[in-house]
């Protein structure tokens, strides 16, 4: 990342958001802002931000992210190999889709058996299309929940838990899908 970049990354870390062009014009010392327009095309070129579908700038690849270095065994032990594979950002990896996702906190067991537990929270994405089987956010009479979509036998969604001590949602008034499920983020 040159110069510019890294004070632009600089300015995002300390304020946590993106700065306007004026303020790109006293960080970087320009005195218009076609030069500071200028600039952010060469960024964007480079990959190290974006713009979204307003024009509003986006940190794309602005924060660096961390070390990929390698395989670890979850069978039997093996010997440790430390090699660099990556550098990686969490927020590229778990939302690609940035503008379309957000974070929500998990309450209650009904998803255990689907590895989600309360207290994880679950990166979920809107999209234009939901498939059965997909873990999926919704709104079902009202109410807001987060299950497996399935497709029932007539042709009917309904929700699925992932943990039998819960049953079926089969929708009688309303039924809207929000969002999918795309990562489960757990702190220890």
């Amino acid at each position: 990342m040159d110069t510019y970049g890294e004070k632009l990354a600089s300015f995002y870390r300390t304020h946590d958001r993106m700065p306007s062009f004026s303020e790109l014009m006293s960080v970087w010392g320009y005195q218009t802002k076609s030069a500071v327009n200028y600039r952010l095309d060469k960024l964007i070129e480079a990959g190290v931000i974006a713009k979204d579908r307003v024009g509003r700038l986006l940190p794309h690849n602005l924060i660096e992210g961390f070390k990929l270095l390698g395989l670890i065994e979850a069978g039997f032990p093996s010997p440790a190999e430390e090699e660099l594979l990556d550098v990686m950002s969490f927020d590229e990896y778990l939302a690609p889709n940035k503008e379309a996702s957000y974070i929500l906190k998990v309450k209650g067991d009904s998803m255990i058996d689907a590895g989600i537990h309360a207290g994880d929270m679950v990166v979920v994405e809107r999209r234009a299309a939901y498939k059965p089987g997909q873990i999926v956010v919704a709104q079902v009479d009202g109410e807001h929940t987060m299950k497996y979509l399935r497709k029932g036998k007539n042709g009917a969604h309904y929700l699925e838990p992932a943990n039998k001590n819960y049953p079926d949602i089969h929708p009688s008034e309303s039924f809207r899908i929000e969002a999918v499920v795309t990562a489960v983020v757990r702190k220890y």
